[in-house]
């Protein structure tokens, strides 16, 4: 598998290739947003691992402008710990943030979550199929899409992946409590099954894109100190 690691510090960026060098990836580096922009183009990476501070371009610049054409699961690593700059890269497309300082089994684990279903993914295994509406929204499992019907248009939604994921096993028990530790240990494995703020975060991404009101929610209910339930429309 090839990855990719932008970054403009040069001892971690070094640290961080013989890392995954020996886990058996095939790494590639960049040292600021344009040229992680054009190594992506020309490499075609299956997994991004970006700081949010580079030069020439920040990280969320990166993410929006390789969103355009690829779907490559990305890292972002970064010193920035404050609950905005999560949101901002989680809404560009980033598919998941580790704040610095890290330890490497950390990085490795975050790494792997994100690269589990990469196979069936390339292999072109599509889910069972299963089309959904919440409200003005159709949720096509299979096709992988969103579309937002609202006043007679037609507007694609983008989820990332790990919002599909999320959004899948409430799909897949409509009406139902999916507990917080069945979705982390899930999604992100056993290891990340305390932590419960990160899941709240993308719940909030997943309402403010499917809800008319995230404030209010209608179809993605919390069940508090327990988990979530997708509410489906009625008929």
């Amino acid at each position: 598998m090839k990855i990719l690691i932008a970054d403009d510090d040069p001892q971690l960026l070094r640290a961080l290739r013989i890392t995954l060098t020996a886990q058996g990836y095939a790494v590639l580096t960049a040292v600021d947003g344009a040229s992680a922009i054009s190594t992506a183009i020309a490499e075609h990476p299956e997994l991004l691992i970006l700081d949010l501070g580079m030069p020439n371009l920040d990280g969320v610049e990166v993410i929006h402008a390789v969103r355009g054409w690829s779907q490559a699961p990305i890292l972002v690593v970064s010193g920035r710990a404050g609950t905005a700059d999560k949101v901002d890269a989680l809404d560009a497309g980033a598919d998941d943030y580790l704040t610095k300082p890290f330890s490497v089994e950390e990085l490795l684990a975050r790494v792997r979550a994100l690269t589990r279903r990469l196979p069936q993914q390339q292999e072109g295994a599509a889910p069972p199929s299963l089309v959904v509406s919440l409200g003005d929204i159709t949720i096509d499992l299979a096709a992988r899409s969103v579309i937002d019907a609202a006043g007679g248009g037609r507007r694609q939604i983008r989820l990332t992946p790990t919002e599909w994921q999320v959004l899948e096993l409430l799909l897949r028990n409509p009406g139902k409590l999916v507990t917080r530790q069945t979705l982390l240990t899930h999604i992100w494995g056993s290891e990340h099954v305390t932590d419960t703020g990160y899941l709240r975060l993308y719940i909030s991404q997943l309402r403010k894109k499917l809800e008319r009101d995230a404030s209010a929610p209608r179809f993605l209910i919390t069940e508090p100190g327990m988990g979530y339930r997708l509410e489906l429309d009625e008929g």
